[in-house]
């Protein structure tokens, strides 16, 4: 048994936010050692450079006596159920904090401008994207990372001058913290994702739950009760892809005097014309709903916030227009890795289409129950054309609500896509599984499809 010295700081895992937590620790002067249950994680090496003379423990966590440390903090990738650490989980040290916290509750202690918070299980990178643009777009010196981008605790070194942080939290950031106190959150959706490390949706909900505690302000889907607080924050609104009530962020028609159509509206206040917001689909104009909700509560101004909206074009990966060609749309959703992910996008395009939508999806189900994508496909789809691993389950969850046709790969269902669209279909790579069948990743996924989109786009050039 290896026993962590007095008064030392833990910390769990050498992945991304592992070593930002090592960082962080190192510039406040805390000492610390590392463990990581795998035998030789990868950057070892470049780790002890970094780092000369911190103790690194790699093995299972069991061979440790943690009793002795200060304080355990775990990295998002790590459970706190895991063997070794779990005999910690709900215990509290002499100064009341939790013996286990991770990186966000590091953060928290340390940060001195406001914090906004956005989860959900889909969508929360386009808020979080959106809303750090709307507050630059503003005048304000704002900082975004978390679960994208940059890890909280780099930001804090890196933007020691920020007067608001944005930041994005998973659920496996949110469950290791105790209390975030942010000045707004938003829960935007839940569906079936990680269940394997939450057990279940309750569980998975649970973990999600963690960014009401202490906040201030509060966005949830009022279209989704999953999101809305067990514990209620001091102001919460709700945001709807409907004709709002009195307060609520939605839709509705309204003559800004060129004539009626839909609108996003404040209550009755009137913001800006639903087809004014660059983002393709329902869906994208609820998440706009959502940044400006949010964008509102911290004093941004209306017009940046619309500015924002008017130009901004998606992140790679997540319902990206990657092109039109012959009055056919080519989306690159190919971070749609669950059910849930690819029902937003399939409700969120379908209406606003004069065509019909050809669904490329297939790769690792995970396990998921594809039945719900049938109802929307029905109403709203041309062919989906499935592939990799999962093709045949998704086939016998769809048989009936459209046309199929199964394919080997990506490459070939691209090739059917092209041969059957008619102009003012779309095409929506939105796979509802993982890619690791056929991919490295999902950003390989999208590339792909990039590719072949660019390719096609050639070929059909004058």
């Amino acid at each position: 048994m290896v026993e962590v010295p007095e008064g030392v700081t833990l910390v769990v895992g050498l992945g991304v936010s592992g070593r930002a937590i090592c960082r962080h620790l190192e510039r406040r002067g805390r000492p610390f050692m590392v463990a990581d249950t795998r035998a030789a994680p990868p950057g070892l090496a470049e780790f002890r450079a970094a780092h000369p003379g911190i103790a690194v423990h790699c093995g299972p966590l069991t061979e440790l006596d943690m009793e002795p440390a200060r304080e355990v903090v775990v990295s998002p990738g790590v459970d706190p159920r895991t063997p070794g650490l779990a005999a910690l989980a709900g215990r509290h040290g002499p100064d009341g904090e939790p013996r286990v916290v991770g990186e966000i509750a590091l953060f928290v202690r340390a940060a001195e401008a406001p914090i906004a918070a956005i989860t959900g299980a889909n969508a929360k990178s386009t808020v979080t994207t959106l809303l750090g643009e709307m507050a630059a777009e503003a005048g304000v010196r704002v900082a975004v990372g978390g679960n994208l981008g940059t890890p909280a605790l780099d930001l804090l070194a890196e933007r020691p001058d920020a007067e608001l942080f944005v930041l994005e939290l998973s659920s496996f950031q949110l469950e290791t913290t105790p209390r975030l106190g942010a000045e707004s959150v938003a829960f935007l959706n839940l569906s079936e994702d990680h269940l394997d490390r939450h057990g279940d949706l309750a569980g998975y909900r649970a973990a999600k739950q963690a960014i009401f505690r202490g906040a201030r302000h509060g966005v949830v889907n009022a279209e989704d009760p999953a999101t809305w607080p067990d514990a209620p924050p001091p102001a919460l609104e709700r945001f709807t892809t409907a004709a709002p009530g009195p307060g609520e962020w939605g839709i509705a028609c309204h003559d800004g005097g060129d004539g009626p159509r839909d609108w996003l509206m404040h209550g009755g206040e009137p913001l800006m014309p639903a087809s004014a917001v660059r983002l393709p689909g329902r869906h994208n104009q609820a998440n706009a709903l959502a940044a400006l909700a949010m964008g509102h509560r911290l004093g941004l101004a209306l017009p940046a916030m619309r500015g924002v909206l008017e130009r901004f074009a998606g992140l790679a990966h997540r319902g990206e227009l990657v092109a039109e060609i012959d009055g056919v749309r080519w989306i690159n959703d190919s971070k749609g890795t669950n059910v849930g992910a690819t029902l937003a996008a399939i409700a969120g395009l379908g209406p606003t289409l004069d065509g019909r939508l050809i669904l490329l999806a297939g790769g690792d189900g995970k396990g998921a129950d594809f039945a719900p994508l049938a109802p929307p496909l029905a109403r709203h789809g041309r062919e989906a054309i499935l592939f990799g691993r999962d093709a045949g389950r998704l086939a016998a969850a769809l048989d009936g609500a459209l046309a199929l046709t199964r394919v080997e790969d990506l490459e070939a269902a691209m090739a059917r896509a092209a041969a059957i669209a008619e102009p003012g279909d779309c095409v929506l790579l939105s796979p509802a599984c993982a890619s690791l069948d056929q991919f490295p990743n999902y950003r390989a996924r999208g590339e792909a499809f990039r590719e072949a989109v660019r390719r096609l786009a050639g070929e059909e050039r004058p």
